[in-house]
Order: structure tokens, then sequence, then C-alpha cells
């Protein structure tokens, strides 16, 4: 599922990819995407060293040691160094929306696009690969799909783009639809009710 990320882990994402890209070129890149994956997983699944890591009340220098100890040789340079420079200006509670940030310049670099397919009931193969086949002709990017399935929008299919979606379900359309008979109604109300006291005046 694809996340939005808001414009500080953006500009940190850049940063880091500038810098993969200085250091190793397109090779870099892409471990370091790897990296970074893995790192979330890893906080993901151990609460205890995700919360030493983004508590505010252990100290910076503390943090520095523990991310040493737990890294230092696990990880490229660059990104240890990276993950410290977060630590220093206690930014590591974004680690997480700057690896989805830094996800999207991969996937831009190689273009690809990451979209969320959101569908009433699981979709099959078939019919999610011809949905890829139209964005891609759409716009002229290989898409990451990534399908889910939520009942309430009852039919349809909802995509979800970075931070557009576009909804096509049956849900929205049947609330469209109401809210235009509700207004047609009212404004029929109103029109009779016009005419009629136009007519007993």
């Amino acid at each position: 599922m694809t996340m939005q990320t808001d414009t500080l882990a953006s500009i940190y994402a850049r940063s880091l990819y500038e810098l993969a890209e200085e250091s190793g070129g397109r090779d870099m890149v892409l471990e370091l995407a790897d990296e970074l994956e893995q790192v979330i997983e890893l906080l993901a699944s151990e609460h205890a060293l995700d919360a030493l890591l983004s508590s505010p009340v252990i100290d910076t220098e503390r943090r520095s040691t523990t991310i040493r100890t737990i890294f230092e040789h696990r990880v490229t340079d660059l990104l240890l160094r990276f993950m410290l420079v977060l630590n220093a200006n206690g930014r590591l509670g974004h680690l997480v929306l700057i690896q989805v940030a830094y996800d999207q310049l991969v996937q831009d670099a190689l273009g690809r696009i990451e979209v969320d397919v959101i569908t009433a009931s699981p979709i099959d193969e078939v019919t999610l690969a011809r949905i890829g086949e139209r964005i891609k002709a759409a716009m002229g990017k290989e898409p990451v799909l990534h399908p889910s399935a939520n009942p309430a929008i009852i039919g349809g299919v909802q995509l979800r783009i970075g931070d557009k979606l576009l909804d096509g379900s049956v849900a929205t359309k049947l609330r469209k639809m109401g809210t235009n008979l509700r207004k047609k109604g009212s404004r029929t109300i109103r029109s009779s009710i016009g005419t009629y006291l136009g007519d007993t005046a």
C-alpha cells in the first residue's frame, strides 16, 4: 500500500538519493532502497527498538550508540551516517516517511509508479493485469500494483496514485446519485410550492 509523505521527509529522501547517486550511481541507489526497507521492517517487528529510537526522553548520545551497535557493518556506511544525522537532528521519527519518499524517487527514476488498486473483493490476476495495462497506456509508466479489498465500496475500483484517488466505486456513484436526487427533489418541491402559491395568490 502506498503512503503519503510530507515535505520534510521528501527533503531528507532527496538528499539521501543524491548522496547515493554521487557515491555509487544506480547500484548504490538500489542498495540503499533495499537497506532502508529492511530497517523499516526491523523496526516494525521489534517494537522495543522502535520505541528506543523514537523516544524523546532518551538522549541523543545513547541513541547514537545504539544505532552504531545494531547497524554498523550491517548497512552501508552512507545509511549509517544518514541515520546518525537524523538522530542528531531529532528526526528519526520521520524514518518511515523518508523510506516511502526515497522509494518514490527510485520508482520515478526507473519509470515506475506505485498504484493501490482497491476493489470490493479480491481481484484475479487477469483483471489486475488488464488494469495495469490501462494505467501504463494512460501514464506512460510501468505501474507497480498493490491490490487490496474493501467491501464498503460495493463494486467498481478505486485507484490511489500518490496523494490522488481516482474513485470509480459503486459506493461513490450511489452517493453522488443520492446527492443529485436530493438536490433535484428539493428544487422540484420549491418549484411546486412557488407554483401553488402563485396560483392561490
